[in-house]
Parts: C-alpha cells; structure tokens; sequence
C-alpha cells in the first residue's frame, strides 16, 4: 500500500513541476530552471571582483545601474572551471528574499540552449545516490527530446540566506 502512495505522490510532485523551462548547458550536462524564474539572459558583461566572497561568486556587474552579484554555477557546482567563450552568458534570476521580497542574482552558465515545455510525465525524482550537497539543488530529472535534463530548485541553489550575505558584502 505504502509504495502505490508512493507512486502517486512522485507523480503528483511531478505534474506540479511540469512547465517551461530555460535549458542550459553547464560542463558536458543539460539543466533546466523554471522560465518564471528568469528575468534575462544577457551576453558576458565586465564582472568586478570582489575581496573576500566565497570562491563561487565572481563578483557584480552593474545592469542597468542595478549592482548584483554573478554566481559561476560551475565554481557552485565544484565542476572543472573553464575559460569564458563567446557561449558563456548570464542568466538573471529572481529569488525571493526575505527582507526585501525578492533579489536579482546572475548565474554564470556555459551557453543557453532553449526554452522546453516540459510535461510532469516527462519528470522523474532525482536519483537517491549522491545525496551530498548538489543532490539539494535538484528538483527532478526531465526525460526530454531523447536527453536527460537536471532540473534545478533556484532557491536551493541560491538560498535567500547565501545571496543576504553576498549583497550585504556588496
């Protein structure tokens, strides 16, 4: 009995993640992030460092006289850091925060691919092994176009608490 609600609660958690998606590459992988979540995509802008942040932020850029902080999803994600290409782009998000409801971060990504209508029977759990920390980060795995996508939690990924901290340094 327990395993028949099992079941149902996997697909009712998938049918609620069902929706579009941003789809971007990052090393040799394809994620995703829910297209409500994005605010733009932008070429790579001039990024200014920034004295004792943690290793994965890059730093800030300056976005239409707006200061926020470039999370390198590859440094967040400990993947192999690569040169920057005529591919590498900026993706803003919006995060909810708590003091101020919401905030603007970018995440540094290898190149964006598209925009997917992802179906919640086209959604799966993520895998149970590797529950480190990256496991936290996501939400599903989308079976799509005859690829596996990673579906990210922006949230997690870039938790209210963290991004406080950075813009406080900021």
């Amino acid at each position: 009995m327990s395993e028949v609600i099992e079941k149902v609660e996997s697909a009712e958690r998938a049918a609620g993640l069902a929706g579009k998606y941003l789809t971007f590459k990052l090393a040799d992988e394809e994620y995703g992030l829910g297209i409500l979540r994005v605010k733009e995509i932008i070429g790579l802008l001039p990024i200014t460092s920034l004295p004792q942040i943690p290793s994965y932020v890059r730093g800030v850029i300056n976005l239409r006289e707006k200061v926020i902080p470039v999370i390198d999803l590859r440094k967040k994600f400990k993947l192999d850091t690569i040169d920057d290409t005529g591919q590498t782009c900026i993706i803003v998000v919006d995060v909810p925060d708590r003091e101020s409801g919401s905030v603007l971060a970018g995440i540094l990504v290898d190149a964006v691919s598209e925009v997917l209508d992802i179906r919640g029977e086209e959604i799966e759990e993520p895998p149970a092994f590797g529950a480190g920390a990256g496991a936290a980060f996501i939400s599903g795995m989308a079976k799509t176009k005859g690829a596996v996508k990673i579906l990210l939690d922006i949230d997690m990924v870039l938790s209210s608490a963290e991004l406080e901290r950075i813009t406080k340094m900021v």
